[in-house]
């Protein structure tokens, strides 16, 4: 609770990582920047060293998908694990505090326990599913019903089988983080289904109780 009283809670939604990635590149490629950001961790923001830029000018409209998987302090790569993990654990943007392989499995588990910790996620794949369980967790309803959208700008694009497990691979933790998001998703799915099938059988009982005790006195 905050000092006014209120609750905040946090709340994700997580997207295929090949789809966002290829969304991400779609966005960069009309222009789009991150310039505001400041990746602020542990009371600073990184370094030219630490975190050097993909591109050279105001930004890096027109980079093809080759150029944007081949810069390798691309920011699209493994987003979400960076995103939802405790980059301080690590050393923040210092790649030099911790060996590469230990420095994944930090971010990854943080990621995950973080996710797991929080009062809801969704999945863009799982629109329906997404609207039941939030309206679940926080007791209301939407107006309208989630519409799933299998047209997007990343579904758009053709890659190849070679182009598809590039883009796995350097996005390798989020394609982890996904496997398990998506795996607790439906454990938390399954579990508000059977909840509603048993009050909605419990409100059933009492109705009969209540009928039968009418009928006796009668």
């Amino acid at each position: 609770p905050s000092p006014l009283g209120r609750n905040f809670y946090y709340i994700t939604i997580l997207r295929d990582p090949v789809s966002r990635y290829l969304s991400e590149w779609r966005h960069v490629q009309r222009g789009a920047t991150w310039k505001a950001s400041l990746h602020v961790c542990d009371g600073r923001s990184p370094t030219t060293e630490e975190l050097p830029s993909c591109y050279t000018g105001d930004d890096w409209s027109g980079c093809s998908l080759q150029e944007f998987m081949d810069c390798p302090y691309n920011l699209a790569n493994n987003r979400q694990v960076r995103m939802l993990s405790d980059l301080s654990l690590v050393g923040c943007y210092n790649l030099s505090v911790m060996p590469e392989e230990q420095r994944n499995k930090v971010l990854l588990d943080s990621a995950k326990e973080n996710l797991k910790r929080m009062a809801f996620f969704g999945l863009t794949e799982f629109q329906r599913k997404t609207q039941y369980l939030f309206e679940k967790t926080f007791n209301m309803n939407f107006i309208s019903p989630f519409t799933q959208y299998n047209s997007t700008r990343a579904s758009s694009v053709e890659i190849d089988e070679q182009t598809q497990q590039r883009i796995e691979a350097l996005n390798f933790l989020d394609m982890e983080l996904y496997d398990y998001a998506k795996d607790l998703f439906l454990q938390r799915y399954q579990y508000m289904r059977q909840k509603e099938h048993q009050e909605a059988r419990r409100k059933r009982q009492e109705q009969r109780k209540i009928l039968r005790a009418r009928q006796a006195r009668t």
